[in-house]
């Protein structure tokens, strides 16, 4: 593995010697205030997911604001800066519950235990930090608070508020359509935790590379060695073919190879969180998308292969890292498991409600290995309604509606989650402060 980060960084050192190949941001910095931006999203969520079988439901309402204050880059060959990201947050109603990443609670979670349950949750709550960042040519380095959006590393912005990262990451983009990145972190802030470390990352390695062919076929690699976890890699390849006006079709693959270490968490391994060396994994998908005018049909294949489930999340390694065609409220990851996926989009652009998007999709799992049953089943019924306003004082203002019914056989119910039935509502406000 020292090799291979050796190798990246060395990369990144040639990128930046042949910058004269494109363009130079940081020639073109206004200042460290002219070039400043600040936003705040205000953001109404509530999350209900009604549990089957006796299981304690999760219900969860709140209100939060989200802040992202980004400076310029002073002029000059290197330009330095300064970020801060944070949110500020408050229940609505009683909230008891816990579990679903909304709302922290005031024992558990918020003192670093990983542990489910209901218990007593916080009224209100604020987390957040500061990054630096200094950038030469078009390379950026930044250490501090961040919110990481890698497909090996990936801030769950799917509840409340985003999981936060506190590392240094290095983005450089000395060759036109190439991007490099590389980067050590340090902690992980789930997004229902006070605590700014509340999953232990120890040592978390990063590097990767996305290249954009033309303007039909772009691909990318991604990897992270996590110290004690787990070794992951991933791939994509993306490609549009125009098949006539207003037709196309995208074909897209995603991939993940990953090895855990012995202290690892591996929940849908028959071996359990046991001292254990050997688990591995590989999950892949593919998906044809048909898209004509406002119509998009897609199907999608999903597998895994090795001796358990991809499980994402249990090591610190990003609760939003499974960048996967059949990932809804389950991401159909389980033990051996294989998936099939029939969805449908229709934008009502062309009906004459611009910014109105429905979303329709059914996933059925088979063939997932449990510690007592070769071939439980599971399946996914999901509908989301989403509206954007396209213009006015409220421009960018969204409302989404999501509803997912989610059924699976009992050996996999224990494993993985019992059946359930959720909805999620957020209604997102956009303030532009400078």
């Amino acid at each position: 593995m020292q090799k291979t980060q050796k190798l990246t960084l060395a990369v990144l050192i040639q990128a930046a010697l042949i910058s004269t190949a494109y363009a130079s941001e940081q020639s073109e910095a206004k200042g460290f205030v002219e070039d400043a931006e600040g936003t705040v999203l205000f953001r109404t969520g509530f999350i209900d997911r009604d549990k089957k079988g006796g299981n304690a439901d999760n219900r969860s309402t709140a209100q939060s604001a989200i802040f992202d204050l980004e400076s310029g880059y002073t002029k000059g060959i290197v330009g330095f800066g300064v970020g801060v990201v944070g949110d500020a947050s408050f229940k609505l109603g009683d909230n008891k519950h816990a579990g679903n990443g909304m709302i922290p609670r005031e024992t558990g979670l918020d003192k670093g235990e990983i542990t489910k349950g209901v218990g007593d949750t916080y009224d209100h709550w604020a987390r957040g930090g500061a990054n630096v960042k200094a950038r030469f040519s078009n390379t950026e380095v930044r250490y501090g608070t961040q919110v990481l959006d890698l497909p090996v590393l990936a801030s769950n912005t799917a509840r409340m508020v985003p999981e936060y990262f506190e590392g240094t990451l290095i983005k450089s983009r000395e060759i036109k359509d190439l991007e490099l990145v590389a980067g050590k972190f340090t902690k992980d802030q789930y997004s229902d935790q006070i605590n700014t470390d509340g999953r232990h990352l120890d040592n978390a390695i990063v590097w990767g590379a996305k290249y954009k062919f033309d303007d039909q076929l772009n691909a990318s690699y991604y990897g992270i060695d996590s110290e004690d976890k787990l070794e992951r890699h991933y791939i994509n390849a993306n490609y549009t073919l125009p098949l006539a006006e207003k037709r196309t079709l995208t074909l897209d693959f995603n991939g993940y190879h990953t090895e855990w270490d012995k202290e690892a968490k591996t929940y849908s391994s028959p071996l359990g969180n046991s001292d254990v060396e050997g688990r591995s994994n590989n999950i892949w998908s593919l998906s044809g998308t048909l898209n004509q005018g406002a119509h998009s049909v897609m199907l999608a294949y999903q597998q895994n292969t090795g001796n358990t489930g991809y499980d994402y999340g249990e090591n610190a390694d990003g609760a939003q890292s499974i960048y996967v065609a059949n990932s809804y409220l389950s991401d159909f990851i389980g033990n051996h498991e294989k998936s099939a996926q029939v969805q449908y989009n229709l934008n009502f652009a062309d009906y004459g409600i611009p910014g109105l998007n429905w979303t329709s999709a059914y996933v059925y799992g088979w063939d997932i290995k449990t510690s007592t049953d070769n071939n439980a089943k599971e399946s996914e019924l999901f509908n989301q309604v989403k509206y954007t306003v396209q213009s006015g004082f409220a421009k960018d203002a969204s409302l989404r509606l999501r509803n997912s019914i989610y059924r699976a056989d009992q050996a996999y119910n224990k494993a993985y989650m019992p059946d359930t039935n959720e909805w999620r509502i957020f209604l997102d406000i956009p303030v532009k402060l400078f």
